[in-house]
């Protein structure tokens, strides 16, 4: 997308009202990973270098000045702590477990996981301490959830028939699934200490438990198979219920379904996203729910916005939802191409508490972090 000067600078003065905040940084490599470390911090690491580099970035603290904003010195992002990864990064996972300080990566066309400490303050380096060797190379990557018990353990996998929970300390397998599908993982969760759902590129869902081998599956209709999917799960964390539990699925045709497991027969929502310039690619989409506003859902990866969603009236005779708010700073701050390659978002994800506070990446290398003014109801 070429932007003139006129229409970054509209842009500008419309981001005014726009926005309550509204920060960027600029990346040497672009990042498809955006991880939560800390209520102020993220991890975020590359995927188009042989050798790319993996940051702890602390937001602006001028995001949580409150109304001594002006008082405030930091407006910009600050790298607390880096390193260096030997491979593309395609998934990266922030390790659940008491006063833990590590992350798990996985990389492009590679059979190994990644153990990284991110340091403490009295060191900015992040360092590899443990490899992971695993018996299957995955071309895209595998998919990677952090286990939500004390111990740090993850789950994994490139097709569903080889996930897996691992315990990080030994290498050790404690749980694989009993299945021999093979369709490959687009991406998994747990839902609590025992219950994971995964989705597969077809959109079907696996829901599986740790204590047995045998998984659930939830097949889409044939017709819209051919689609590629992601997903996005609603929870309470870090314990929540399956039955509270609602899912979302993103298509490569900006189809959007949820459904509710306690009814998985048919979607209890539907939508066809009115997209005006879809990127070719569907390895970059993102859905995913707001923790702190019920019912808003966000988009991304099919262009070069954030779109963000109220679901509340969503039926499944609801074809074209309008979005409540929709993110183009990537578009406006984006570095100057040459190429003609479109700009698309790469990843976003929601803060978890600040109730309009999301984080962006895009294919520039660029990342936002911005709060977004709810016109229709000032008291969020």
């Amino acid at each position: 997308m070429d932007v003139s000067s006129d229409e970054a600078d509209d842009w500008f003065m419309e981001s005014l009202h726009m926005y309550k905040d509204l920060h960027v940084f600029q990346l040497e490599h672009p990042t498809k990973v955006i991880e939560w470390t800390s209520e102020k911090s993220v991890c975020v690491a590359g995927y188009s270098s042989p050798k790319n580099e993996i940051l702890e970035l602390l937001l602006p603290l001028k995001l949580y000045a409150g109304d001594k904003q002006g008082l405030c010195p930091e407006r910009d992002f600050k790298v607390q702590h880096g390193g260096f990864c030997d491979e593309p990064v395609e998934c990266l996972r922030h390790i659940f477990g008491k006063s833990n300080r590590c992350v798990v990566t996985s990389g492009h066309n590679s059979s190994k996981l990644q153990v990284w400490d991110l340091g403490e303050d009295d060191s900015d380096v992040i360092k590899r301490t443990g490899v992971i060797n695993l018996e299957r190379t995955s071309a895209e990557g595998r998919k990677i959830a952090s286990g939500l018990t004390e111990d740090p353990s993850v789950l994994h996998g490139c097709q569903i028939n080889d996930v897996q929970l691992i315990e990080l300390a030994s290498g050790k397998v404690l749980y694989a699934v009993g299945t021999d599908s093979l369709d490959a993982v687009s991406g998994l969760q747990f839902v609590n200490a025992n219950e994971f759902v995964i989705c597969a590129n077809n959109g079907t869902l696996y829901v599986g438990d740790t204590r047995h081998p045998r998984i659930e599956q939830y097949a889409l209709q044939a017709s819209v198979t051919r689609s590629r999917w992601s997903f996005g799960l609603k929870t309470n964390l870090p314990q929540s219920d399956l039955a509270s539990c609602t899912v979302s699925r993103l298509s490569s045709c900006g189809q959007v379904l949820l459904s509710d497991f306690r009814k998985m027969s048919s979607p209890v929502g539907e939508a066809q996203l009115n997209l005006q310039h879809s990127f070719p690619s569907s390895d970059f989409m993102t859905v995913t729910w707001a923790p702190a506003l019920d019912n808003f859902l966000s988009v991304s990866g099919l262009d070069g916005t954030v779109l963000v969603f109220d679901t509340t009236r969503w039926t499944t005779d609801l074809k074209n939802p309008e979005p409540i708010f929709v993110h183009r700073g990537h578009h406006f701050s984006c570095e100057a191409k040459t190429d003609g390659t479109p700009l698309v978002v790469t990843t976003h994800v929601w803060h978890p508490w600040r109730p309009r506070t999301l984080l962006s990446a895009a294919s520039d290398g660029s990342i936002h972090v911005w709060d977004w003014v709810d016109k229709e109801n000032n008291s969020l």
